[in-house]
């Protein structure tokens, strides 16, 4: 008899423990999906603040200045209206004047429908900042605000992400949803690959868009020998360089001994920023980088704006538009 009731106790607590271990595997789901929901939050908060911000800029500040520096592809005709004063006599419309025996004039158009490229440097190199900012960060807010302005004006807004080889494409098209996954993707994107290679990034693009297309390519040019590929993609497209860079990347502060890592090739090493020879080796080797980086686009006949990341950008893209419209 006591046999049986050690046997009915075991049973017992055996389903006990089974109860409550059972449900565990379901409790770690539950948890394992408030985390990602969590970082979906996060997510979705942060792509909200870049568009509250870019989206107010580029509604007040470069509404106008956007559509005067990239003109449509011509003129098309929309329709005939009575002839005012001061209209072009050129553009009266003789058949329908002498119909109505009254002047009217012929109105056209500007065809719009740009296709806006954004070729985005995602190489190890952009996830650095000392000041104001990261330089992917810098360059999220830029191409927000460059994709906003596109849209408002019903231009097709596509992007190329690219380290040392394609990372991810996404084509041309319209709305503020396609926008905001821009958006979502720049904040989120992580790269395959450290290093980088603009060449290659030009020749997928050069590939990949047939017609006329307006490219913006954001990057901090630490690369070589891309000159003859801004020289062939310019030819076709129109081709604007943004220049992204860092303060310690044109002057390294006075701070002793620092152990520091080469983030395209991953080599680390020290370096005394004690050393006034130290610090102009380094301010030397970004003002050749830089200087380089401009001669090439010079020469390719395309634009060229260095941005800082601790430094307002709205006044630079101001004057570009601006020179652009002119």
């Amino acid at each position: 008899m006591s046999v049986t009731i050690y046997i009915l106790f075991a049973v017992l607590l055996i389903s006990f423990l089974l109860y409550w271990i059972l449900p565990w595997p379901s409790a770690f789901k539950g948890m394992e999906g408030n985390a990602q929901t969590k970082d979906t939050k996060d997510l979705f908060k942060a792509v909200r603040k870049v568009e509250i911000k870019t989206k107010g800029l580029t509604n007040h500040i470069f509404a106008g200045e956007y559509h005067s520096a990239f003109k449509g592809r011509g003129m098309s005709f929309s329709e005939v209206r009575e002839y005012q004063y001061g209209d072009d006599i050129r553009n009266i419309d003789w058949n329908v004047t002498a119909r109505f025996n009254q002047p009217y004039v012929k109105i056209y158009e500007e065809e719009r429908e740009l296709i806006v490229m954004l070729l985005v440097d995602v190489s190890e190199s952009a996830f650095f900042g000392t000041k104001g900012q990261m330089k992917n960060e810098l360059v999220t807010e830029l191409c927000a605000v460059l994709a906003f302005s596109a849209i408002n004006n019903n231009d097709k807004v596509g992007v190329i992400f690219f380290s040392d080889k394609i990372e991810k494409f996404i084509p041309p098209k319209k709305g503020k949803s396609h926008i905001l996954r821009i958006i979502r993707e720049l904040i989120n994107f992580k790269p395959v690959q450290a290093p980088t290679n603009i060449a290659e990034a030009l020749k997928y693009f050069s590939n990949v868009m047939k017609k006329r297309t307006i490219a913006f390519l954001l990057s901090d040019y630490m690369d070589q020998d891309y000159s003859q590929s801004l020289n062939l993609v310019s030819r076709k497209h129109d081709l604007i360089g943004l220049h992204i860079y860092d303060a310690w990347e044109e002057e390294v502060p006075s701070v002793g001994m620092i152990r520091v890592r080469d983030s395209e090739t991953g080599e680390r090493k020290w370096l005394n920023t004690s050393s006034k020879s130290v610090r102009e080796a380094q301010a030397e080797n970004f003002r050749e980088n830089l200087e380089s980086c401009r001669s090439a686009f010079r020469k390719s006949g395309s634009d060229l704006i260095s941005i800082r990341t601790d430094r307002p950008y709205v006044k630079e893209l101001m004057n570009f538009f601006k020179k652009r419209g002119t």
